[in-house]
This record gives C-alpha cells, sequence and structure tokens, in this order.
C-alpha cells in the first residue's frame, strides 16, 4: 500500500461532510490540519482526484500526491506515531 497526502480549498459550497467522508473511506487515513489528510491505499492519485472530484465543486482545489521518503511537521492534529508509521 501507498501514502498519498490530499490537501484541497473549498471555494463557494463548503460541502466539508461529503469530502470528508470519501477521505474516511480509504483503508487508513489520518487528518494532518484543517484542510490536509493522509491516506494509504492502493489506489493511484488519479483515481483518488476522481474519487475525491464526485463530492467536489468544479472551482475547488484539490492536490493529491503520494508521500516521498523524507517528512516533517509540527502540531499536526492526527498522532505522531501515526506519520511516523505511514508516511
Amino acid at each position: 500500500m501507498k501514502t498519498y497526502i490530499i490537501t484541497y480549498d473549498l471555494v463557494k459550497d463548503k460541502d466539508y461532510k461529503s469530502l470528508h467522508e470519501v477521505i474516511r473511506s480509504f483503508n487508513k487515513w489520518a487528518r494532518i490540519t484543517e484542510s490536509t489528510w493522509a491516506v494509504v491505499t492502493n489506489k493511484k492519485a488519479a483515481e483518488i482526484r476522481d474519487e475525491l472530484g464526485q463530492v467536489m465543486d468544479s472551482d475547488d482545489r484539490l492536490f493529491v500526491v503520494k508521500s516521498g521518503v523524507e517528512a516533517a511537521w509540527r502540531n499536526s492534529k492526527c498522532k505522531n506515531e501515526w506519520l511516523k508509521e505511514n508516511l
């Protein structure tokens, strides 16, 4: 499985509930900041983008990237252990 970082901006209609439900449907997930999440899945970045896009408006912004080798953070919303184990 791979870990992906998802970040988004909901521009006009802010349907966070639907977006968060889709994100939470992945195998493993963690909320890193208000609009940044990590998910663990076998899917590709484009598949994640397309799934999330189904509950987003056309003017909303979305960025999905496969997690790399190195990371650093401060005051994340999720537990540090989750990030250490999954990024």
